[in-house]
């Protein structure tokens, strides 16, 4: 649909017609906007624009009722005004993280669950990229004389195992140090990251240690591959709770399009080529059960790097200044607590 062009008068009923609408659920007619909402036009006026607002295609009349509700090109244009006004910097949300210590993933469980909580909507927070996935503990243990295995435990909860047979008997003193030496200097680096490499090259390393570290990096190249990106989802059961019947029919092809996780995946994957929070309705979610639905998202991560996309998903008549605040106060939270794990990486 291309551009509308609106006088301010105009901008100033639909902002307050949709913002009406979405507090109430009811259709708005012109007497509400003229007696409750502060206009300083006559009612006639208020009628007239109205109707070509309708015409322009932002407005809708459901049924034979006297008021009026946005159609999904009026909440979109409601919705980029709510990003036009935007504060420079985001506010803040009560978003505890220091439990999740240095543990990626405790802290964008945690962040989801307030997300939902908070907005009452479905919270979908991606994980970083598969390579960016840190090493939480290894394990070098000598199961023979010539067979050993590795075990790298990931900040996903991921675990590879890898065995390696070697033409000699083993050196239970290189193996353990090996194995204090990799929790030593890899610990809480991504598996994708130069640290990481470097931990197997360094300079003080004897040619006997190198050989040994050499053997067992493959399970720390494993473990990247095995990785899988992960979506964290919370708020399905309040979506549910609070849908009014008539919204059942929406929602529960949106609750069906949450198994399709890379879909929703790719969703988000739109946050990371842009600077600050953005909006997708209806056709713009390019699925069928979102036909109905409004993705607010914004992207966390590093100064140079983003990392994963913090986002809510509801009906089109969703609180989007509130949904809006809170993705980005909410990947400020995550930014802040990623800059420390990945920053000297």
């Amino acid at each position: 649909m291309a551009a509308v062009e609106l006088t301010d008068r105009q901008r100033e009923i639909l902002r307050r017609l949709v913002e009406e609408y979405i507090a109430t659920g009811q259709p708005v007619g012109s007497k509400y906007l003229v007696e409750r909402a502060g206009l300083s036009v006559s009612p006639s006026t208020v009628r007239n624009e109205l109707a070509e607002l309708e015409r322009l295609g932002l407005l809708m009349h459901p049924h034979t009722s006297a008021g009026r509700v946005p159609t999904e090109e009026g909440y979109r244009l409601f919705a980029q005004g709510v990003l036009d006004r935007l504060e420079p910097r985001p506010g803040t949300l009560e978003i505890d993280l220091t439990g999740a210590g240095t543990e990626v993933e405790s802290a964008l469980q945690t962040t989801t669950e307030a997300l939902a909580q908070l907005t009452r909507l479905l919270a979908l927070v991606s994980a970083p990229p598969l390579e960016a996935a840190t090493v939480r503990h290894v394990e070098i243990l000598a199961l023979q004389p010539q067979l050993i295995v590795a075990v790298v435990i990931t900040s996903t909860g991921g675990v590879t195992k890898r065995m390696f047979a070697l033409g000699e008997p083993i050196d239970t003193g290189l193996v353990s140090w090996a194995a204090e030496y990799l929790n030593e200097r890899t610990g809480g680096l991504p598996l994708g990251s130069r640290g990481l490499r470097q931990a197997f090259a360094e300079a003080g390393l004897t040619d006997r240690e190198r050989g040994f570290l050499e053997l067992l990096r493959p399970a720390f190249t494993d473990a990247a591959g095995s990785e899988e990106q992960r979506l964290f989802v919370g708020g399905a059961a309040n979506l549910l709770g609070e849908a009014r019947s008539e919204d059942l029919p929406t929602y529960r092809p949106l609750l069906e399009a949450l198994e399709q996780r890379a879909a929703l995946l790719a969703l988000l994957g739109d946050a990371l080529g842009r600077e600050g929070p953005f909006i997708r309705l209806g056709v713009e979610l390019a699925h069928p059960g979102l036909r109905h639905a409004s993705l607010v998202a914004a992207a966390y991560g590093l100064h140079h790097r983003r990392l994963g996309a913090v986002s809510l998903l509801g009906p089109q008549r969703m609180d989007y200044e509130m949904a809006i605040r809170s993705v980005r106060a909410a990947a400020r939270e995550l930014s802040e607590f990623v800059e420390d794990i990945y920053a000297e990486n």
